[in-house]
């Protein structure tokens, strides 16, 4: 039997738990902090099940929106203390790519890039292939017409994500740049399948230390 594990994310503008076959999720700009609790009361409700008899509780760790981030992994934390429950964590753009492999099949020649958007023309990005295992972990980039080009060169490239918009004028001509008209956003629906195997694996995170992945910062001005 599946472990029972409580699946969290509040990196950008969506409030979203999970757990088993049972979700719940809220839209809206800043409302973590009066929601989340009260969104984890709604899924405990829907499982019919309480807090203790839940097996770990996993976090989207980032990167994302600093508030979101912080009152997320909080909560996490609390909830993993307060209940002796292992802590796990996944990363946003991982979560995201499980998300759109969740509803597409994939050929084995497309790569996925996951993408939040940052500031400017700048983005959080990560590529992952159609087994859904990194190729480029999480980084920071400025998008310009030089942006993945080698990887362009050889595969077609799925972009997804709020900061996909930045690379359609970038990308127009190039048919290996493809931009699906779906709404693929961090879901804990999509955290599951990662966190049942970092489970099995006890690939635990120490709850005193553990720290939001803030991926901030990135840019550095010319003579600085």
């Amino acid at each position: 039997m599946s472990a029972k594990i409580l699946c969290i994310d509040t990196s950008l503008e969506v409030c979203s738990v999970a757990i088993g076959d049972f979700s719940v999720e809220e839209r809206g700009q800043n409302i973590h902090s009066s929601r989340l609790n009260l969104v984890i009361e709604e899924l405990m409700k829907q499982a019919g099940m309480n807090l203790k008899s839940i097996d770990a509780i996993c976090i989207d760790k980032g990167p994302g929106s600093y508030t979101g981030l912080r009152i997320g992994v909080s909560t996490a934390k609390g909830l993993s203390y307060a209940l002796d429950k292992p802590l796990l964590s996944t990363n946003t753009l991982h979560t995201m790519a499980y998300y759109y492999g969740s509803i597409n099949v994939l050929d084995t020649n497309v790569l996925l890039c996951p993408m939040i958007d940052a500031r400017r023309m700048e983005v959080y990005y990560a590529l992952c292939d159609s087994d859904l295992n990194f190729v480029e972990e999480t980084k920071a980039a400025v998008i310009d017409d030089s942006f993945l080009a080698e990887y362009l060169a050889d595969n077609k490239i799925i972009f997804f994500g709020n900061g996909a918009e930045k690379c359609k004028q970038v990308f127009a001509d190039n048919k290996s740049a493809q931009f699906p008209d779906i709404d693929i956003y961090p879901s804990a629906k999509a955290m599951l399948t990662i966190a049942e195997n970092k489970f099995e694996t006890k690939e635990f995170e120490d709850v005193f230390s553990f720290e939001p992945f803030y991926l901030k910062d990135f840019y550095i001005a010319p003579g600085k």
